[in-house]
């Protein structure tokens, strides 16, 4: 069994910063460092999109509309990944998922929930 649980949602003004959190469980725990890990985001109405991924050997990729304001990170001794978001925008609002990939395996957490808004 894979768990994957996001933490660190939650409501912030435009301009403002939030981290999102992702710990790892279960049988990714002990291969987490080999999985390309990522955050997605899904807004009501719309596609689930790519926010940032990183893969295992640290290299990062964003989605051009969140360069330069969000940062992932991954802590493979912990199993933990992370989100950095700074500046956030009213169209940032989504919720937030964490995604664990390799070879044939793809696992999803449940989502946080991130609000911008004044």
């Amino acid at each position: 069994q894979v768990q994957l649980v996001e933490s660190g949602g939650g409501l912030v003004q435009p301009g403002g910063s939030l981290r999102l959190s992702c710990a790892a469980s279960g049988s990714i725990a002990s291969i987490f460092s080999i999985y390309t890990m990522g955050w997605y985001r899904q807004a009501p109405g719309k596609q689930r999109e790519l926010v940032a991924v990183i893969t295992s050997d640290g290299s990062t990729n964003y989605a051009d509309s969140v360069k330069d304001r969000f940062t992932i990170s991954r802590d493979n001794a912990k199993k933990m990944v992370f989100l950095q978001m700074n500046s956030l925008k009213p169209e940032d609002t989504a919720v937030y998922l964490c995604n664990g990939r390799w070879v044939g395996f793809d696992y999803w957490g449940q989502g946080t929930q991130v609000t911008v808004s004044s």
